[in-house]
C-alpha cells in the first residue's frame, strides 16, 4: 500500500500535493473488480462534488458508479486509461490514477481514513 494517502469507504484513494488531490482506486476495489476493461471520468474544467458520482468503471465482473472524496474542479485525466484501462489492474497506486482535482475544502480530507484505518476497513468488508 502507498504510504501518505487517505482512503474512503468506496474504495478510493486520495493522494494531496498542495492545493491538489490526485485520486485512484484503491488495490482492494481493483482486485475486487477484476480485470478493468473501460472506465468513464469527466472531463478536464468539470465540478466533482463530494458523495456525487464523477464517472463509471466497468470490469469483466460488473460496472461501478466512482464517488468523488473530494469536491473541486477537474484538473487532470489520466488520459492513457482510454486506451488502456487495465492500468488499473496493474498499478493502481501510480499510473493507474483516474483524475486530479483542485481542492474546494481542504477540510473534506478530514473525513477519509488514513492507511491504517482502511486496511481494518477493508479487512472487516472481506469478512462479510
Amino acid at each position: 500500500m502507498a504510504d501518505g494517502l487517505k482512503f474512503t469507504e468506496d474504495h478510493l484513494w486520495v493522494r494531496v500535493q498542495g492545493k491538489r488531490a490526485q485520486v485512484g482506486l484503491s488495490e482492494y476495489l481493483q482486485d475486487d473488480l477484476g480485470e478493468v476493461i473501460a472506465i468513464e471520468l469527466p472531463e478536464v474544467g468539470d465540478l466533482i462534488e463530494k458523495g456525487e458520482s464523477f464517472g463509471e468503471i466497468e470490469s469483466i465482473k460488473m460496472v461501478s458508479e466512482l464517488i468523488a472524496p473530494v469536491s473541486g474542479t477537474v484538473s487532470a485525466v489520466n488520459v492513457e486509461l482510454e486506451d488502456h484501462p487495465a492500468l488499473i489492474n496493474d498499478d493502481p497506486y501510480h499510473d493507474g490514477w483516474l483524475l486530479e482535482v483542485e481542492l474546494r475544502d481542504k477540510n473534506e480530507l478530514d473525513e477519509l481514513m488514513d492507511p491504517e484505518e482502511y486496511e481494518e476497513f477493508a479487512a472487516s468488508e472481506t469478512e462479510e
